[in-house]
């Protein structure tokens, strides 16, 4: 029996992404202790990982563990439903109120992931008619639900204020949206947020602001680029963070007005048709939010460590980053996977990341920093590279 036609195209499609260097796999790898930086891979090779969006060190954390364990106890491991239709619980409503003081806002709405956040803060809040205008290197997500929400896309060069206004003079029609990520996740450069607030104010638009990488390693107490910019967080409309990252969990929320979170309640088809993320993991985040915001030495030891890396000499460029992601340009992708092999065999883990997800011929290896790594380790990391170089 001879295979159905689209076979044939899925098997020459993966050939061609074989044959470019862009062939992924998936790699079981389990954490070995409780910093979430040392791993054992399927072979039983030790790694020590500079691939994890844990900044903070927090994800294996003996707090968040006993809250999460708690929880679990006191309400099984899921949710069982929508949050509007039984799904929510006391510990998800105090996780909110809780994450609403922190950042000064009136209200947060949880979500099961970033992505799912994204998708529905632009189905719920653009119309057909508006005009998004939005960082070029912004994250998929964000693109994605500009695309989705069909309204007019326009994509200013990164960081390119001068195109923004340009773009902004242009607009005619419905709103405007200014997009951004508050940190950016491929290159690690802060997006100018004050400069894009007064921007925002002077053609009355409102400003939808991905922080993702930013809540818990930038600002006072972590709260990210509101809080680094020293603004009023009413100037930024829309804010959207995750807790599987600087929080050490799962899951995502997004802050604002009481009426923002109203309106996303209730038309944000990514909420109110998916289920409630686990209470135990709300526990745990609730007990992450309070080491974020109070324990200001995990993000110095994040900054010692970016100072320190920088003086390593590498077979690629560092590209300009003050924040735990420290992009290495190799350039081709075959490159950047030559390099990501050559430091496994040393037993460090920092993959290669190539096109889509970075434009052609800028592949790299996007090292990420974390508080759970010690001194000795980044030492590690700049020995190797010195090394291959």
């Amino acid at each position: 029996m001879n295979p159905p036609p689209q076979e044939a195209r899925w098997k020459e499609a993966l050939a061609t992404l074989r044959a470019a260097g862009l062939w992924r796999e998936l790699q079981p790898l389990q954490p070995q202790g409780d910093d979430g930086i040392r791993l054992r891979d399927a072979q039983g090779h030790a790694l020590l990982s500079f691939a994890s969006n844990d900044y903070l060190g927090l994800a294996g954390h003996a707090a968040l563990r006993a809250a999460a364990q708690e929880e679990m106890a006191l309400s099984g491991v899921g949710a069982g439903a929508a949050p509007l239709l039984g799904g929510e619980r006391p510990v998800h409503a105090a996780l909110t109120e809780a994450l609403a003081r922190w950042l000064g806002v009136e209200a947060v709405l949880l979500f099961g992931s970033g992505y799912l956040a994204n998708l529905g803060i632009f189905a719920a809040l653009v119309g057909r008619s508006d005009g998004i205008y939005a960082d070029r290197l912004n994250h998929a997500s964000l693109v994605d639900g500009a695309r989705l929400a069909g309204a007019h896309l326009g994509r200013y060069r990164h960081g390119d204020l001068d195109h923004l206004e340009t773009l902004l003079q242009r607009h005619s029609g419905g709103r405007r949206w200014i997009v951004s990520d508050g940190v950016f996740s491929m290159d690690g450069d802060i997006a100018p947020l004050a400069d894009l607030a007064r921007l925002a104010e002077r053609y009355d638009a409102t400003i939808i602001l991905d922080e993702a990488h930013a809540f818990g390693v930038i600002g006072a107490g972590g709260r990210g680029s509101v809080a680094h910019w020293q603004l009023d967080p009413a100037r930024v409309g829309v804010r959207m963070g995750t807790l599987g990252k600087a929080f050490g969990v799962y899951g995502a929320f997004v802050a604002g007005s009481q009426p923002l979170i109203d309106l996303l309640r209730h038309r944000a088809r990514s909420f109110v048709y998916h289920t409630a993320f686990p209470p135990m993991l709300a526990a745990a985040a609730l007990a992450a939010l309070g080491l974020v915001e109070g324990e200001e030495w995990r993000r110095e030891r994040l900054r010692s460590h970016v100072r320190h890396l920088h003086g390593a000499t590498t077979p690629g460029v560092w590209m300009p980053s003050d924040t735990p992601i420290q992009p290495l340009l190799v350039g081709e992708a075959g490159h950047s996977l030559a390099l990501s092999r050559a430091l496994r065999e040393q037993g460090l883990y920092v993959p290669a990341v190539r096109p889509p997800t970075v434009p052609v011929g800028a592949a790299r290896l996007r090292i990420t920093l974390s508080a759970a790594h010690a001194p000795e380790d980044v030492d590690r990391l700049r020995l190797a590279l010195e090394q291959c170089r």
